[in-house]
């Protein structure tokens, strides 16, 4: 029996810093509308749906910073599409800046859940590769202060079992790195959500502000084939604050292939069926990791972080 689990891909467009929580998860309420007419089982949002991307500003105020973390999921703002969802019978994976005490100090985290048909929580991941930098950088239009506001998560890359299948993911700048795929892909991931708010202009590196489109796509289809499995990578985009932001949210098939892409920069939903059996044969063949990948090969990738080149 074909194990066909049917996604829907929820872009978001533009988030302003005022638009109040309750607005946007209305917003995120009529794509679950859309997903559930379009028989969707699972529906994905983007890294840190409910709010603007608020990295982009240089804060010190630290109440003012914490107004864009969620100190419980679901809070009373976002109940509401817990309670759709599951009046539906519909699953999601939802990115937001979480604030939490652990070991008695609070802790913030960039996070994304994965709920099922019931409502109940699945798994939990915070965001392992935090882009940009700590510091307040005057040249720069807008800033990217990820290593300012988030600590590294601390939860790993594990996978589930839900919707039928075994389930992962990541994060934004989590996507550009082969290793968050190949961890997910050794515990038999067959599919992966991430969310991602990324800026079309990188201010260190202007000269790639053009591949960025390119980049996004070619990191997730690479990642999708080298672990034959499925990709849904889901953006927030559009004109944010200023801020121009790339879309292109796909959903992408463990051949590589993109089977179904937004086309716009605002709320869109783009949608497929996806057959987890369709990864068979390539974990059968060129990439069956049991036959042919050679571990104690690979110890500098964990024994190492910068490159050394040899003396």
């Amino acid at each position: 029996m074909a194990r066909v689990i049917t996604v829907g891909a929820a872009q978001l467009g533009p988030i302003a810093r005022s638009e109040p929580r309750g607005d946007v998860v209305k917003r995120l309420l009529a794509l679950l509308a859309q997903a559930h007419a379009r028989g969707c089982d699972l529906v994905v949002f983007p890294e840190l749906a409910p709010t603007t991307f608020f990295p982009r500003w240089w804060m010190e105020d630290q109440a003012e910073i914490d107004a864009f973390f969620e100190r419980e999921m679901p809070g009373p703002e976002t109940r509401p599409l817990f309670d759709e969802a599951r009046r539906l019978g519909m699953g999601f994976c939802l990115g937001y800046a979480e604030l939490v005490s652990e070991g008695g100090r609070t802790r913030r985290f960039n996070t994304s859940i994965i709920v099922d048909r019931a409502g109940q929580l699945v798994g939990r991941y915070r965001k392992i590769h935090l882009p940009g930098h700590a510091e307040h950088e005057p040249y720069r239009a807008f800033q990217h202060l990820e290593k300012r506001y988030f600590e590294v998560g601390n939860l790993g890359f594990p996978v589930w079992r839900a919707f039928g299948g075994v389930i992962g993911m990541c994060i934004c700048n989590d996507r550009r790195w082969p290793e968050t795929y190949r961890v997910m892909g050794v515990q038999g991931g067959e599919l992966i959500c991430l969310g991602y708010n990324t800026p079309v202009h990188n201010p260190p590196a202007p000269e790639h502000d053009l591949l960025g489109p390119f980049h996004n796509h070619l990191v997730m289809q690479a990642g999708a084939y080298q672990n034959a499995t499925w990709v849904v990578g889901v953006a927030k985009c559009g004109r944010e604050e200023g801020c121009d932001m790339i879309g292109q949210s796909a959903i992408i098939a463990p051949s590589g292939e993109i089977v179904a892409m937004c086309s716009t920069l605002a709320d869109e939903l783009a949608t497929a069926r996806c057959d987890l059996d369709a990864a068979t044969s390539y974990r059968e063949t060129v990439f069956n990791f049991a036959r042919h990948r050679r571990p104690e090969h690979y110890r500098l990738i964990v024994g190492r972080t910068g490159a050394e080149p040899p003396a």
